[in-house]
């Protein structure tokens, strides 16, 4: 079995969770820089203190890896936010969550990761998924607006960046809650500077707090379990599998949002999980 693998299952739920968390906010209006920033306050002080509390706070330049993953994180998850105003979950969420093939390919590429059949095999499949997932909506769906689906786009790149930043940061011998840390300072930081700039004051929806907290609680732990997996497991496996949250995402959101699942998306997200079961094993 992968190094690492259980680590990448515990991360894949908590993800899962998250991009529910997220619909539900957008579906209510709750604003996607307010909804980011809150998760924020929510996150920043808690990972601070866990890593403070179990003395795995150890802050060297290396950390810095952590903070350029917080800034790309922000990146990707206020784009993901806005863009489920206008595009369904089951749609965007599995895009999202394909951020993956960058990584792998990253890994493969820079770091010398291993290059394998199954790994070719699954970027392929990757690529036909999000074409799939990309086609056109069947009768009685709402087209994807254009807006949405360059905001999915760029969040896709900026995770698959930022979770490729982790890997080198740990590599240099940062800890995971260190890592996890230093992304949040960045991240917090950014994002409530981003809000003041924009709005020039704080205004907070009602109920806000009521799904910020639970995204930030999910966020947190999927993260933590995905850095100390890759601590000791390659990137390109342990990334795709946290990513098959995508899948339980999709058909949750066809559940409680009643949002579609056409054929085609359906096969899309098989060829997904293929994918990522490819990924697994290569």
């Amino acid at each position: 079995m992968t190094p690492g693998i259980g680590f990448a299952l515990g991360a894949m739920i908590c993800f899962g969770l998250g991009d529910l968390v997220y619909k539900r906010a957008a579906a209510l209006g709750i604003e996607s820089r307010q909804f980011i920033m809150l998760q924020a306050w929510a996150l920043c002080p808690s990972v601070t203190l866990y890593a403070w509390v179990t003395g795995t706070l150890v802050l060297s330049p290396a950390a810095l890896w952590g903070s350029l993953a917080g800034l790309f994180s922000l990146v990707a998850f206020y784009n993901f936010a806005r863009s489920l105003q206008e595009g369904a979950v089951s749609t965007n969420a599995p895009i999202f969550r394909l951020n993956f093939t960058l990584t792998a390919a990253l890994a493969i590429v820079l770091l010398g990761e291993a290059v394998t059949v199954p790994k070719l095999a699954a970027l392929a499949l990757a690529l036909v998924a999000v074409w799939l997932l990309l086609a056109e909506p069947g009768a009685g769906q709402a087209r994807p607006t254009l807006a949405s689906m360059t905001r999915v786009l760029i969040a896709t790149a900026a995770l698959g960046f930022s979770n490729f930043f982790y890997k080198i940061g740990l590599l240099e011998g940062v800890p995971p809650e260190t890592m996890l840390a230093t992304q949040a300072w960045a991240f917090c930081s950014t994002a409530t500077l981003f809000n003041w700039l924009r709005e020039g004051r704080f205004n907070f929806t009602p109920g806000a707090w009521r799904y910020s907290t639970p995204a930030a609680v999910a966020l947190a732990g999927g993260f933590l379990m995905l850095l100390h997996g890759l601590a000791i497991g390659p990137a390109s496996v342990l990334v795709p599998v946290a990513q098959l949250s995508f899948v339980f995402t999709a058909v949750a959101g066809a559940l409680l949002f009643r949002e579609r699942l056409n054929l085609r998306k359906r096969i899309g997200l098989l060829v997904a999980a293929g994918a990522l079961g490819l990924f697994a094993i290569g």
